[in-house]
């Protein structure tokens, strides 16, 4: 039988708040989230959410990013349970505009239609993977342009009825990079790659269908459309496919959570261009790259740490 685990002192110890400066949706990390970050261990939602967020504020930045929203890992659990809080009156099987009531108000100050990249962590079975849905405002298969050639003005998107003029920089060296490997080219300069509404779920085992997945998220997009712009769209699997992407998989029964992350940041860094089935990223990165991962964000949590202490020393309100 495992032994039993020590008594509990009843006294949590705070590591930091992140982010640094106040503000809503500020989280605190503790010791025992950083202990999480030991080999063998699970990571919980506390480090999946802080580091989601964490890329998007200052981890990666850029374009892709500020075209990106990151769920909180309790979204899925609300949105998938059978029953919340105060549901005793709900039928046995929720319908997508119960589940809607549950999480109406985390997207109050976003529209989630003008983005186009959302990142939806999912703990399914006590197993993390990454949900990621692309162009949820997009009603109709665009196009993207990209200049392949040197320039100051690298990119044009044409997604949502206007253009967008990407300057310069590592993300549209990273998205060049890949639509030189991946579409056909109908110019010298120019490719052309298909930009369409779609589910990506990006899993390091596999273990089942991620079926019921999608068809909660698409549920739950069918109804925010309804609310955020008033007018109905259906978001069936015609008109929003869903993908299980062949990603690289994790060699133990523990690293699936970081696994999740690295999958984030890999995107954020270095997007998927070609959204036509089947996606093959199994060489997206190596396998190194997420071993080392527990590390890194254990370093970056001391570093924080040192900071926070640093200005709050330096404050003479502290």
């Amino acid at each position: 039988t495992a032994p039993l685990p020590p008594p509990s002192t009843g006294s949590v110890c705070r590591l930091i708040q992140y982010p640094l400066v106040p503000c809503i949706g500020r989280m605190t990390l503790t010791q025992e989230d950083l202990d999480c970050l030991d080999a063998g261990e699970f990571l919980n939602d506390v480090i999946i959410d802080f580091y989601l967020k964490y890329l998007l504020l200052e981890g990666v930045g850029g374009t892709v990013a500020q075209r990106s929203h990151v769920f909180s890992s309790f979204f899925y659990k609300q949105l998938s349970c059978r029953r919340a809080a105060g549901e005793s009156d709900a039928p046995s099987v929720p319908d997508h505009h119960t589940r809607h009531q549950r999480v109406k108000t985390w997207t109050r100050d976003v529209d989630i239609f003008s983005k186009d990249f959302l990142f939806v962590p999912v703990n399914k079975a006590a197993h993390w993977f990454l949900v990621v849905v692309c162009f949820p405002g997009l009603e109709d298969v665009r196009t993207e342009e990209f200049l392949s050639g040197a320039g100051e003005r690298l990119a044009r998107l044409v997604s949502d009825g206007t253009s967008r003029f990407w300057e310069s920089s590592p993300d549209v060296w990273c998205l060049c990079r890949w639509i030189r490997t991946g579409c056909s080219r109908t110019a010298d300069n120019w490719c052309l790659a298909p930009c369409r509404p779609c589910i990506l779920v990006m899993d390091s085992l596999k273990l089942s269908s991620h079926d019921d997945v999608c068809r909660l998220i698409r549920g739950y997009l069918q109804v925010e459309w309804e609310v955020r712009r008033k007018t109905r769209r259906l978001f069936a699997p015609a008109s929003m496919r869903s993908c299980t992407c062949s990603v690289p998989q994790q060699d133990n029964g523990s690293d699936c959570g970081v696994y999740l992350l690295q999958f984030a940041e890999s995107f954020l860094q270095n997007p998927v261009v070609d959204f036509d089935p089947p996606l093959r990223l199994e060489g997206w990165f190596p396998r190194q790259q997420a071993r080392q991962k527990r590390n890194e964000i254990r370093s970056l949590l001391l570093r924080l740490e040192r900071a926070q202490l640093s200005e709050q020393n330096q404050d003479p309100e502290f």
